[in-house]
This record gives structure tokens, sequence and C-alpha cells, in this order.
């Protein structure tokens, strides 16, 4: 799931040159405190019982507190991702253009 996410948003990068991958520390400083508070709920929800994850269907790489590999990524790539697909879409229909003559008025 985590290659169709990249696959899915990663040549808007490369098309429409939405310089996300070029500002990277920006967008790691912005995804990494709430990826930070998501993965100790995670770890929590783990050592708890409440949430597992299927030993079948992961590499068998884990970080601290029995987390997935697959976990940390996703933390990291699906918001990555969604933020390449706004900036995508705001330049795309001038949303960006359209807030700013709005905030013109006030």
């Amino acid at each position: 799931m985590l290659a169709f996410t990249v696959f899915g948003s990663f040549w808007l990068e490369i098309f429409l040159k939405t310089g996300v991958l070029r500002r990277w520390k920006r967008a790691l400083i912005s995804i990494l405190p709430i990826s930070t508070l998501f993965l100790i709920w995670d770890a929590y929800a783990i050592a708890q019982g409440h949430w597992f994850f299927n030993r079948d269907r992961m590499l068998g790489i884990y970080g601290p507190f029995n987390i997935p590999l697959e976990e940390f990524l996703f933390f990291i790539i699906v918001p990555m991702m969604t933020v390449l697909t706004y900036l995508a879409l705001t330049k795309l229909t001038g949303w960006e253009k359209a807030k700013e003559e709005s905030n013109d008025l006030l």
C-alpha cells in the first residue's frame, strides 16, 4: 500500500514541480512532531494488546517498542504524499491565488 501511495502521488513532484522533495527538511519538520505522537500511541496500543500487526504480512523489521518498519514508513510517506498532492492541487486549480486575492479584500 505504501508503494501505491508513493506511485500515486510522486509523479506530481516530477511533472508539476511542487518542490516538496526539494524542501524535504521543511516537510519533515512539519510531519515528525505529529508522527511521533502517533507512534507513541501505537507503542502504547501494542503494549496493551489493543493493536497488533499480522507478522505474516510484515517484512520482519521492527524498531523501538516492537513497531514494524512499515508503520514508521506509513507515518512519513502518507503525510508527505498528502502535502505533495495538496500543493499540486493548489497549483493546478489556482486555489492559492484565489486565497491571496480574498485576503486582499479583508
